[in-house]
């Protein structure tokens, strides 16, 4: 990787094939140009030049496509350890179920702080260079007060978008009750100036719907907002407390009633569907169908964990969400990039308008539908990053 920091000015990309900027006012624009200045977008309009604004610096872009860098709004990217034996055996006819966790976290809490960072900082590259620009990244390894805390201080170096998911699961050796109590007690109050965002895995053998909504509510009284992983194994009442309680995102989003796509709907929550999960597992995938015909806002992101989904790679979602999910290849795309941005609730990534940062993704092919069209291939030619070349 390079990076190529420009020394300041404005720089011209030209001669782009197709710009997606997932801007539903000019959602696709053919033979387009940009104009990039102190790290947001400054101009949009045609590859001619006329009427654009003097740039120091030209990119050509020789005909290929440009879109907003991905927006990967689910990941769990701090841990130790390898649980390539549980995905072989999944592979085998085991079925899934969230007990593995536990294994990572038992190699989590022995990590040092250096080893964990530094396998963050590693998966946070590979994103970067299959077009991932902004990622959020959830604790949920330690499952101790320290081991939280230290989580998500390791998070914060890769990104602001920091998730406390100290309910992924009760650790042995204590009650469920007990832990809720940790969770929203002394482990919140220590995790809370790390964080932005509260989570908690609804989901039998997890933590049931009161447990949920506790830890949530406590969570959004520390000045958190909230997550949420629905419907991965069955259905549940996880997005009716997500619909409830105002959170951005309800996560994963398989196992759906008739009410919850309603509910979804009706809240503006957005559905995160994360279908590496289900790639990984061997399980059915969303209905994404369903929810984008009633109305419901719609995310993909990786769930880039050691477990049920170890893939850093969006490109690979969008294909998975296309081949098997329903989407056509410009829905993919869209919830690859502004719908994680929504889910996050942020404007100013995921989208390619006047103002917005500068991320954007060059592909080595004419359309954004070639990531579908040619799943596997490596199409991410260059990754630019606040205006600056970072692949």
């Amino acid at each position: 990787m390079t990076s190529d920091a420009p020394a300041g000015g404005a720089t011209l990309f030209e001669d782009i094939g197709l710009l997606y900027t997932a801007d539903p006012e000019r959602e696709e624009i053919a033979g387009a140009a940009l104009i990039v200045e102190d790290g947001v977008v400054a101009w949009i309009g045609p590859s001619s030049g006329q009427g654009a604004p003097a740039a120091d610096r030209r990119v050509g872009v020789a005909g290929r496509a440009v879109l907003p860098g991905f927006v990967d709004s689910h990941a769990h990217l701090v841990f130790a350890g390898d649980r390539t034996a549980e995905f072989a055996a999944r592979m085998e006819g085991l079925p899934y179920s969230a007990g593995g966790i536990r294994t990572t976290v038992a190699a989590t809490r022995e990590a040092a702080d250096a080893a964990l960072a530094a396998n963050a900082g590693a998966l946070v590259a590979e994103m970067l260079a299959q077009g991932t620009t902004t990622v959020e990244i959830k604790s949920g390894y330690g499952l101790t007060v320290e081991d939280e805390r230290r989580s998500l201080e390791i998070a914060g170096r890769f990104t602001a978008e920091t998730t406390y998911l100290g309910a992924h699961v009760v650790p042995p050796g204590v009650s469920a009750d007990e832990y809720v109590s940790m969770v929203t007690g002394p482990m919140l109050e220590a995790c809370a100036p790390y964080a932005r965002w509260v989570d908690v895995f609804c989901e039998r053998g997890a933590f049931d719907g009161d447990q949920s909504r506790e830890i949530l509510a406590a969570g959004i009284g520390a000045g958190l907002g909230a997550r949420i992983h629905a419907g991965q194994l069955g259905e549940g009442p996880g997005v009716r407390i997500a619909c409830e309680l105002g959170a951005a995102s309800a996560d994963h989003c398989t196992h759906l009633t008739d009410a919850d796509v309603a509910a979804l709907a009706d809240s503006g929550v957005v559905a995160t569907l994360l279908p590496g999960a289900e790639f990984s597992t061997r399980s059915p995938y969303p209905d994404a169908r369903r929810l984008l015909d009633a109305g419901v806002s719609v995310a993909l992101a990786t769930d880039c964990n050691p477990g049920s989904s170890f893939t850093s790679s969006m490109p690979f979602c969008v294909a998975l969400a296309v081949r098997e999910m329903r989407m056509s290849p410009k829905e993919a795309v869209r919830a690859a990039t502004a719908g994680g941005a929504l889910a996050l609730r942020r404007t100013d990534v995921g989208v390619l308008r006047v103002g917005a940062r500068a991320d954007l993704v060059i592909l080595s092919a004419p359309s954004y539908v070639h990531l579908a069209y040619r799943p596997g291939v490596p199409l991410v030619d260059q990754v630019w990053k606040d205006g600056v070349r970072v692949v």
